[in-house]
């Protein structure tokens, strides 16, 4: 039969020959000619404003595509993972810490009360009706140092005290005097030694010595002597009577409580390794050092004993003769002049932190009393958090606090709490284990 095709026409095999040499168009370049159209067919009819619309539906389409990846996802993942997906907290670059914290032992405290009277007591801790002191808990910071024939004697620091009953009270030395000035508080003693007392009058300190209008006599016998007290309510009629009610303490450095506690989590343990685990026990803290012994010379009676308490982060305070040192602590409320013997109850001295410091010292020119060089630097230990750090300690002046330093020379910061200072002679010694 005759060829009925028209000439421009073309074959079916030949369109089907053409067919599969095209190439097939997937979605996305199907998506991608369309936008290619649309965009030609907006710059020929209607200018930016048709590019516009492009545009935004475009970006419709990747949202729908965005949307539909999304729902895959939380089809797709394991949804027991879900609840483990935790992200630490990223803390501020600035950080500010509105408390406010005493100086004196660096425990939170008020606008009201960081300011509040100072008063340095002469506290005697001889075996004649000395002990038990009273309210020596509440002494913010404690010296000690021998004050003649090997006994020691306390300048404890107390500000703002509510103690019904403080004392006893006993004279003044010279080196007490000097590590007192920096706390700019009244001096309360019973006399002293001649050169102390020389420089009180000099120095224009704030002074209170043997007064009974501010202090009284005990009638306990057994404390023969060693019976002179005060009380809250006296210092502070005291210091309202003579304008004495504010001080300018300059303490030691001190960690916040919140900073104490965070250094006291690895103490004794094993470093803690972020991208390792950890191979020892990490369940608790442990002491490293649980023992302390200050050792002032050859009297059992006054060599001190230190026992780590961990769970209170205390140091139980006692003497290598094996007793415990008791003290009196009584209430916060106006007794009156009382005895304490029936009035207070006995607990163990236990400050938070312990620090010795070895000083240079000799016997007095009356060949009686001591000698000590208060201004200078020497070695010092500092036991706190059951840790043991050995370091130096420095004074510039007598006005200026003592300082402590590490081995690498970076300042101490104390943790907060009561503070036991000792002052150990060359001849002394220091052990811990």
């Amino acid at each position: 039969m005759p060829d009925k095709t028209p000439k421009n026409a073309k074959s079916p095999l030949k369109n089907a020959a053409d067919a599969d040499k095209k190439p097939v168009e997937n979605s996305d370049e199907k998506l991608a000619s369309s936008f290619r159209k649309a965009d030609r067919s907006a710059v020929k009819h209607s200018g930016k404003k048709s590019r516009a619309n492009a545009v935004m539906l475009g970006l419709g389409v990747v949202g729908i595509l965005g949307g539909v990846g999304c729902a895959l996802a939380g089809v797709l993942m394991p949804r027991e993972m879900l609840p483990d997906l935790t992200f630490p907290v990223v803390p501020s670059a600035v950080e500010t810490d509105n408390n406010i914290y005493s100086k004196l032992t660096g425990l939170k405290s008020t606008a009201e009360a960081v300011n509040g009277p100072a008063y340095c007591i002469q506290t005697p801790n001889g075996t004649d009706g000395a002990r038990p002191q009273v309210g020596l808990n509440q002494a913010g910071v404690v010296f000690e140092a021998i004050a003649e024939a090997g006994i020691t004697r306390f300048a404890a620091i107390y500000q703002n005290p509510t103690s019904a009953v403080i004392g006893p009270i006993r004279s003044l030395r010279i080196y007490y005097l000097e590590w007192d000035t920096p706390f700019d508080c009244t001096i309360v003693h019973a006399g002293g030694a001649e050169d102390a007392l020389a420089a009180v009058s000099r120095g224009g300190y704030r002074d209170l010595t043997e007064n009974y209008t501010y202090m009284y006599r005990g009638s306990n016998a057994a404390r023969r002597w060693n019976n002179l007290f005060t009380t809250s309510g006296l210092l502070a009629q005291m210091a309202n009577d003579r304008g004495y009610d504010k001080s300018d303490v300059k303490g030691f450095s001190r960690l916040t409580p919140e900073e104490a506690a965070r250094a006291r989590v690895n103490a004794g343990a094993e470093p803690l390794v972020i991208t390792a685990p950890a191979s020892g026990d990490t369940s608790a803290v442990k002491a490293a050092v649980a023992n302390v012994a200050v050792n002032f010379g050859g009297l059992a009676n006054f060599n001190v004993r230190y026992t780590y308490d961990a769970e209170r982060n205390v140091y139980a305070r006692g003497f290598e003769s094996g007793a415990a040192h008791e003290i009196y602590v009584c209430p916060e409320e106006n007794l009156g002049e009382v005895n304490p013997e029936g009035t207070c109850s006995l607990e163990q001295l236990a400050p938070s932190v312990v620090v010795a410091m070895e000083v240079a010292e000799k016997r007095a020119a009356d060949g009686y009393h001591e000698d000590i060089t208060t201004v200078g630097s020497g070695k010092a230990w500092v036991f706190q958090n059951g840790q043991a750090i050995v370091g130096s300690w420095s004074k510039s002046s007598v006005k200026d606090q003592i300082k402590f330093f590490d081995e690498s020379g970076a300042e101490i910061k104390l943790v907060p709490g009561q503070t036991f200072v000792e002052a150990v002679p060359g001849y002394g010694s220091v052990e811990y284990n």
